[in-house]
């Protein structure tokens, strides 16, 4: 069997476990297509915060507290930034995380495609996963907002009160989200391209799966990348997606107020109709949904309510098993 995920965020990168530990019961092989909207440059360097996730939780060196970044962290370059007065100041790099960032951006530098850079990186932190970003292309999400005195705008002008296109970072972490929002726009989409890989393993999978990711600024963001979603909804692999939200809230993170930009319902029917149904030029031909969410109805979607709070890797692995029998 193959599967084909695709996924972002921590949310993502943890329910990546329960698909390793499936796969690794079945006898199946993963590739995971990550986002890459959340990617920035900071002080010189590529960061990557969704692979990085992915790389991290996978290899057992994700903080299980925080959810993101490494554990056991020091921040000495982050003071020392801070001393300078160097900006950004709102987005924190720590230590060991920086080593990523410097052998990440060092390789890039040299000509190194993304894809291939991740392949290098993964080869310490043995994911047990293939993972590839969805393009090795400049992809970034942006929030168009107003209200943000003193951000740092698209076109690099200050704000003035105007509606500005900010990046999706600088929305979440410095604002957390709390300024008026009009709409996320992916900037660099039209012309990106599908990573090397990425369509080929689409086209050879035996089942497509939609982790639980934020489905504006995680998902969209791939399907956005010109022919990634016609990959997934013209192959012959069925997709099944798991629900972000349970019992009307997202699990963690702001989904909630990203919904809200785009007009949808903070439920499991919401998000599953914004998803659609492949039958009507939609992606989804399956629905897993939380047992609080029993009864649930996405039109044209076949839904299943079971357990979604991924507790430990055994509990996501029976997500994994339920949206893989859903098909």
């Amino acid at each position: 069997m193959r599967i084909v995920v695709l996924t972002g965020g921590i949310g993502g990168a943890r329910f990546l476990l329960g698909v390793r530990a499936y796969a690794r019961e079945v006898g199946a092989e993963v590739t995971a297509v990550v986002n890459v909207g959340d990617d920035l440059r900071l002080h010189g360097l590529r960061i990557c915060p969704d692979l990085d996730s992915v790389l991290y939780t996978l290899g057992g060196g994700a903080d299980p507290e925080r959810g993101w970044g490494r554990v056991d962290e020091s921040w000495t370059v982050k003071e020392e930034l801070a001393a300078y007065g160097a900006e950004p100041s709102w987005f924190g790099l720590g230590d060991r995380d920086i080593a990523t960032h410097l052998v990440r951006t060092t390789m890039l530098d040299a000509g190194y495609p993304l894809h291939q850079v991740t392949e290098a990186l993964a080869t310490r932190w043995q994911p047990g996963v293939r993972l590839l970003p969805a393009t090795d292309d400049r992809l970034e999400t942006h929030a168009v907002v107003s209200g943000a005195p003193g951000a740092t705008s698209a076109t690099g002008g200050p704000s003035d009160g105007g509606q500005r296109a900010i990046h999706f970072q600088e929305w979440w972490v410095r604002y957390r989200a709390e300024i008026p929002t009009h709409r996320f726009v992916f900037v660099g989409a039209e012309t990106a391209k599908p990573a090397p890989g990425v369509t080929e393993a689409i086209a050879g999978a035996d089942v497509v799966l939609v982790a639980p990711s934020n489905p504006v600024v995680s998902i969209a963001p791939i399907l956005a990348v010109p022919g990634l979603r016609e990959a997934v909804t013209d192959g012959p692999a069925p997709v099944v997606g798991v629900s972000p939200i349970i019992g009307g809230a997202p699990v963690r993170g702001m989904a909630d107020r990203c919904l809200a930009v785009v007009g949808v319902d903070c439920t499991a029917a919401g998000v599953g109709g914004l998803y659609g149904s492949r039958a009507t030029g939609g992606l989804l031909d399956g629905w897993l949904v939380a047992e609080e969410d029993a009864g649930t109805l996405v039109p044209d979607v076949t839904v299943r309510a079971v357990p979604l709070r991924m507790t430990d890797e055994a509990a996501t692995a029976a997500m994994v098993r339920a949206a893989v029998e859903l098909t």
